[in-house]
């Protein structure tokens, strides 16, 4: 997915963005009488911002019968996107997260001898569309914690829908859209300049993802009743 060049170049990045934005914290968080930064920030009726982060995507698999499970394995992948936060009241925002993520799971088959039958590799390349209402807590000096939860739709770019090859040919295929729930919590963190907002986000897949093979018994599909998927989502967003 990404190297761990490309992953370490992010996280310095972000760390660099945190510390010179945070250089006040210690005082402005941890004194005894806090400098209240950007105090009247959040009573605007709309604003914007952005987001990096990271995923780790699983599929919840079940079978029509009881056998050897298909093993799921996962990688990290890349979360990058806009933040449109209306403000319905004091402690009731909705929020409209477009985002591009990026992933990889690899799926290993039981009693398959070669690889070439045993692993499907789902790259995903996901248009992420959540709608969701964020419920804060009261302000306490420069931080206030909050719940998430909402609603969201997906559009999976590498879906292989519309092939017409399928895994006899080597070609795992799922369906272009699906939809989720959203359950997550987080913490604003007032620095002078900006908002930062660290988040940790479940996401429940709704609906079967999966485009059966031509083959009614087909060795890969034929014994699954529904696969969904399941991702947790760590974000760092910057208002």
């Amino acid at each position: 997915m990404f190297s761990s060049n490309m992953k370490k170049i992010i996280f310095l990045l972000l760390l660099s963005i945190t510390i010179k934005g945070h250089a006040q914290f210690p005082k402005s968080i941890f004194s005894k009488d806090p400098i209240i930064n950007l105090e009247t920030w959040q009573q605007q009726k709309l604003y914007f911002g952005f987001y990096l982060g990271f995923n780790s995507y699983d599929f919840k698999i079940d079978y029509k019968t009881v056998g050897p499970d298909i093993q799921v394995k996962k990688t990290t992948g890349f979360n990058v996107g806009l933040v449109a936060d209306l403000r319905l009241n004091e402690f009731l925002n909705l929020r409209f997260e477009p985002g591009l993520y990026y992933t990889k799971r690899d799926l290993y088959y039981p009693n398959f001898t070669t690889e070439n039958d045993a692993l499907r590799e789902v790259n995903s390349t996901y248009i992420h569309f959540p709608l969701l209402l964020k419920f804060s807590s009261l302000r306490t000096g420069n931080v206030r914690p909050y719940l998430l939860g909402g609603l969201s739709a997906t559009l999976n770019l590498s879906s292989n829908s519309k092939l017409l090859d399928d895994n006899l040919e080597q070609k795992f295929r799922v369906k272009s859209w699906t939809t989720n729930y959203e359950l997550g919590l987080g913490i604003d963190i007032f620095s002078e300049y900006f908002i930062f907002s660290p988040s940790i986000r479940g996401v429940f897949g709704l609906n079967d993802e999966l485009i059966r093979d031509k083959d009614p018994n087909s060795p890969w599909t034929s014994n699954i009743e529904s696969m969904k998927s399941r991702a947790v989502f760590i974000n760092f967003t910057f208002h």
